[in-house]
């Protein structure tokens, strides 16, 4: 078999696997950060998290599958190695810029959130005082 093809296929099925493990580790610890995120609005936490792996999905593999032609034949075992390191790599850069972006994003939203909700009173006014004569 071509060594080219080898690493094609090892490239797919490590790029996919991360991919895939990332995706559900990042939905899985992500739901109690968009629950606060949402103020405990616990459904709308879970559609909004199932859209963001949707999403990260169909960039990361498009971008898995739009990276994997090569840039030439690969005559030897290193050649396997190092077209893998340097495909690899792009693809954990990816993924790690992804999720920084969501998370960024998602703070933000929080961080307006909290800040809405301390500009509320925590008491509403309770009674009507009329003004003195004097003043």
């Amino acid at each position: 078999m071509d060594r080219t093809v080898i690493a094609y296929v090892i490239y797919l099925v490590v790029s996919i696997g991360l991919t895939i493990w990332v995706a559900r580790t990042l939905s899985r610890n992500g739901r109690i950060f968009l629950a606060d995120v949402l103020r405990g609005n616990e459904k709308l936490a879970e559609a909004v998290n199932h859209l963001l792996v949707v999403g990260f999905y169909l960039v990361n593999l498009g971008f898995v599958a739009l990276y994997l032609s090569g840039d030439g034949t690969i005559e030897d075992t290193r050649g396997i190695f190092e077209a893998l390191s340097t495909k690899v790599g792009v693809v954990l850069l990816v993924l790690g810029v992804m999720h920084l972006g969501n998370v960024f994003v998602l703070n933000k939203i929080r961080r307006r959130g909290v800040l809405e909700h301390e500009q509320v009173p925590p008491v509403g006014p309770q009674g009507w005082v009329p003004p003195t004569a004097g003043a």
